[in-house]
């Protein structure tokens, strides 16, 4: 009988690690006697495992629905209408049903139809505490005039968000603006919102005072500091980047008053034109610290707005061709619905009924708490 070869230490400490057991090493007595067991016991049997095909799915109505609720999707995120039945017809088939492009323009006429229900709906049972507004250029095709998407975000005294408005508007002029907010206060938005946050669209903070004269202005830090770098030279914008960073992230409003006052100091002497562009609008920068701090992240920027254009505009390069204006404006309010499903709550509504109240907030504390504190 052959002598069993010595283990070395290396390979015992291989298995250990390996968790590989003494019966599973090749040659070894008990892995030889389960080989020959396995070799005499009867085959196992096994069902049939049974493919089903994607056009016995396509060929009931469910199957055929399913269909044209894809084509949405996927229009919505690039793929053109003439390239449905080669992008889809790995998954359903080359047969499969409802592929055409004629779904394509059934789908965009259901979604006008949606659209013109949604503009006539009722708002006078909904209140919206904070609102967000910003608009978006497409590459539509070539128009008589510059047309721009307009958007109206809202906070529910719940904390939810929700799309308010939304119209096709002529540069993001006063009179588009003041089209869009009047026709949401016709339809039964009477109490005006609390604050509104937008970017430097002078037109947009025009038509608010003259429909919404008691809402307050809160301007996007990313807008005013992207304006505050363009007038500096590249090799410095690290640095005032920096600067400004102590200014909106200050815990109080004295202390980003004093760091504004430090940033004109630093910079007024030679960039007289970055430091005007940022004090000009002082009180709409810091009108945040009269609100709750959990809500500060919201309301410092338009972020929730500005998450939504990303997706339009890379739908937008995608798509071969140009967008008529009709296509752009239904493919923007499918796409906010969309998106519409996965927006968060705001953070802290707890804390919003204190601010429909009117409770008064300093530094984000309400008045009550501060004065407990002071006490």
């Amino acid at each position: 009988m052959p002598k069993r070869p010595c283990r070395t230490a290396a390979s015992v400490l291989s298995d250990t690690v390996s968790g590989r057991s003494a019966a599973s090493r090749p040659g070894s007595a008990r892995s030889m006697c389960n080989a020959r067991r396995c070799a005499t016991a009867p085959p196992m049997c096994r069902p049939k495992r049974r493919s089903v095909s994607p056009l016995a799915f396509c060929r009931n109505g469910r199957g055929a629905r399913a269909a044209s609720m894809l084509c949405c999707p996927c229009y919505l995120r690039g793929i053109s209408t003439g390239d449905f039945q080669d992008a889809l017809a790995a998954i359903l088939g080359k047969d499969a049903p409802n592929l055409s492009p004629g779904v394509v323009s059934r789908l965009t006429g259901e979604w006008q139809q949606e659209y013109d229900r949604w503009q006539r709906r009722d708002l006078s049972a909904r209140r919206y505490v904070y609102i967000w507004a910003d608009g978006v250029y497409l590459q539509a095709r070539m128009e008589p005039q510059a047309e721009c998407m307009l958007v109206i975000l809202g906070a529910t005294p719940e904390g939810k968000k929700e799309l308010v408005g939304f119209q096709v508007g002529v540069r993001e002029s006063a009179q588009s603006w003041r089209e869009l907010l009047v026709d949401i206060k016709v339809r039964g938005l009477a109490v005006p919102p609390e604050i509104a946050v937008g970017d430097g669209a002078m037109g947009f903070w025009r038509a608010l005072d003259e429909v919404f004269p008691s809402t307050r202005h809160q301007r996007c830090w990313v807008h005013k500091i992207a304006n505050v770098l363009n007038k500096f030279p590249k090799s410095m914008q690290p640095t005032v980047k920096a600067d400004l960073r102590e200014i909106w992230q200050a815990d109080t409003r004295a202390t980003a008053e004093t760091a504004m006052e430090t940033f004109s100091e630093k910079y007024g002497a030679k960039y007289e034109k970055a430091v005007t562009c940022l004090t000009k609008d002082r009180k709409a920068l810091l009108a945040f610290y009269d609100f709750p701090a959990d809500h500060w992240d919201h309301l410092r920027t338009g972020n929730p707005i500005e998450s939504v254009f990303a997706a339009v505009r890379h739908r937008t390069v995608r798509t071969k061709g140009a967008l008529s204006q009709k296509t752009a404006k239904l493919m923007v309010f499918k796409l906010v619905q969309a998106a519409a499903k996965t927006w968060r709550r705001l953070k802290g509504a707890n804390q919003l009924p204190l601010v429909i109240k009117g409770v008064t907030f300093t530094d984000g504390v309400a008045e009550n708490d501060t004065e407990n504190r002071a006490a």
